[in-house]
């Protein structure tokens, strides 16, 4: 099984990548494990040309995310409110916590 460090609703900034987009945070929207790619919010537009599939369906040139590959975001911590890698931390019941590495706070 594939697995990310990132999941849906996190915040993460992207750190590599367009001039346009580098530095600039936004909400996980979709995780695919499978391709390690990521969509978020306001990060990666792509214009994509629609037609319309039904009556009232929108069509033209339509702004959307992109995928993004997920080594290239970086989780933001809720606490410090910087970049962090993330720690993991096991309990003895064997319950799993993701935690910041600079300050030590849960997600």
């Amino acid at each position: 099984m594939n697995t990310l460090h990132v999941k849906t609703g996190d915040t993460v900034m992207l750190i590599s990548g367009d001039k346009k987009y580098r530095g600039k945070t936004g909400k996980v929207l979709e995780v695919s494990p499978k391709e390690k790619k990521v969509i978020v919010e306001g990060l990666n537009k792509v214009k994509k040309h629609v037609k319309p599939r039904k009556a009232g369906d929108p069509s033209g040139i339509i702004e959307t995310e992109g995928a993004i590959y997920a080594s290239k975001v970086m989780l933001v911590c809720p606490k410090c409110n910087k970049p962090t890698r993330v720690a993991h931390k096991i309990y003895a019941d064997g319950k799993k916590d993701r935690m910041c590495k600079k300050c030590g706070e849960t997600f």
